[in-house]
């Protein structure tokens, strides 16, 4: 019989192990150069090309100036009716990306010439867009607030997300050797540059500061970001810097081009960390809300005139029941427990209409008890059909006599900001056969709205629906 050595098995497991190593170490470099091979956009790209492009794309002169004119009509036209169809095609035809991309690209290549033609096409292209939107929106007929307009008046920290990737998805494509035109289309209508220049258009038109300052500062955030991505992916993928002769010249402007790109990569951080706070203290305030309502406050619940995170307040519009003063007292000292730190909570209430409520209550009581009266008495059936009509309409008249006016008033100049003053009576009217009590509402305007026989229509219907009325009239003073 034959010995075979002890080491002969350990020696065969032991070449296992090379084998063992040698596979993972060659799934590994598949899956790198997988990766590699999905997601480099190194070899596909035409750096003289989109060099070439965007610097040829940059002027906002002749042709591509009137383009920019009537794209900005189109899309005022499509923001005044709220049609977001419109404004797409006028975001499609509009060359708003030309000058932006030159900055990006003219700081990430030490390019100052380029880096001066984008910048004062940037102001070329502000301007005409300014002025024809003002223009536009002077017209009396087209000053009416819509929902598309109000949208681009508030940034957020996603718009900020956005004219990132939107910016980043955008040099990409421009810098591929078969350009992508579906990828620059579609970047267009998603950063949206064209409806924050409309709506700025608007606010000045309208001398809407507020508004103007909102779509501007909207219009900055995605043209900073968009020449960050651009720049960011300029310095990736190594485009050629500009040389020149000069070294002095070269080094100064080469310092120049980091200022410049530092101080936008700091304004950029600083929006960025500013949109974040405020969209933070924008969701604690919304929840603080949300939980008052849930113990059965009512609550007036508008964002835009609830929070304001400049003031740092939190306002509440109470209506109905009312909150008593150490129920204030208890949800201010758990503002903190929100993320609310020195952020104040006002409280508007009307008027305690519990009174008017046990009255109602007293009136129906009696009513119950008359019917009662009724029923127990041998009367004729005409007799007591007469009776309850009369306590059924005497109920009714009380009820809907007492109209809570403070908090209407209220109420009404939350909900139409052009109302200057509104006041109200009861008018005894008689047709000489007939006398009939009816509420009269007398409303004043300001001078700017502009249609203020639509306005008093809406102002009509709500305060019959709030009132619970079937006959009103509303009078312009």
């Amino acid at each position: 019989m034959e010995n075979i050595p002890s080491n002969q098995s350990t020696n065969h497991s032991n070449s296992n192990t090379p084998n063992s190593e040698s596979d993972f170490k060659n799934i590994w470099e598949s899956i790198k150069a997988f990766l590699k091979d999905l997601l480099d956009i190194r070899n596909d790209t035409d750096k003289k090309g989109t060099i070439e492009d965007i610097k040829g794309n940059i002027s906002m002169k002749g042709h591509t100036a009137w383009v920019l004119v009537f794209s900005i009509l189109i899309a005022s036209i499509g923001l005044n009716v709220s049609s977001t169809a419109v404004v797409i095609g006028a975001m499609l035809i509009s060359p708003l990306m030309g000058p932006i991309l030159g900055i990006g690209l003219s700081i990430g290549i030490n390019d100052v010439d380029t880096l001066r033609r984008s910048l004062i096409n940037l102001g070329v292209m502000v301007g005409l867009s300014l002025a024809t939107s003002f223009i536009f929106f002077l017209i009396p007929l087209f000053r009416t607030e819509t929902p598309e307009l109000l949208a681009r008046t508030a940034p957020d920290v996603r718009d900020v997300f956005i004219a990132i990737a939107g910016g980043l998805a955008l040099i990409i494509a421009l810098s591929r050797r078969n350009q992508q035109t579906n990828t620059i289309a579609g970047v267009a209508i998603a950063t949206a540059l064209m409806p924050p220049l409309c709506t700025a258009g608007y606010g000045l038109a309208t001398w809407n500061l507020s508004y103007f300052g909102g779509a501007m500062f909207l219009f900055t955030i995605n043209t900073i970001f968009i020449a960050l991505a651009t720049f960011v992916i300029v310095k990736f993928l190594h485009f050629p810097m500009v040389k020149y002769i000069n070294s002095a010249k070269r080094k100064r402007i080469s310092q120049i081009a980091s200022f410049i790109a530092f101080i936008v990569l700091a304004g950029s951080v600083y929006m960025f960390l500013n949109l974040l706070k405020e969209d933070q203290f924008k969701q604690n305030a919304q929840k603080l809300i949300n939980d008052i309502k849930e113990t059965g406050i009512s609550i007036i619940d508008e964002e835009d005139k609830n929070i304001n995170y400049k003031k740092r307040s939190v306002t509440l519009v109470v209506y109905g029941n009312k909150l008593r003063k150490e129920e204030i007292e208890n949800w201010v000292a758990k503002l903190p427990d929100y993320g609310l730190d020195n952020t104040s909570l006002i409280v508007h209430q009307g008027i305690d209409d519990s009174d008017i409520r046990n009255e109602v209550k007293n009136l129906t009581d009696l009513y119950t008890q008359n019917q009662k009266i009724i029923s127990s008495r041998d009367e004729s059936i005409k007799e007591k059909e007469d009776r309850i009509k009369l306590l059924e309409l005497e109920l009714s008249k009380y009820y809907n006599s007492q109209i809570p006016f403070v908090q209407v008033s209220k109420e009404a100049q939350i909900n139409y900001n052009g109302l200057s003053q509104l006041s109200f009576a009861k008018v005894i009217k008689t047709n000489f056969n007939t006398i009939d009590t009816i509420t009269v509402f007398n409303a004043k305007w300001y001078d700017t709205v502009p249609n203020t026989s639509q306005q008093e229509i809406l102002l009509k219907k709500w305060l019959k629906t709030r009132l619970n009325l079937d006959t009103l009239i509303v009078n312009k003073e």
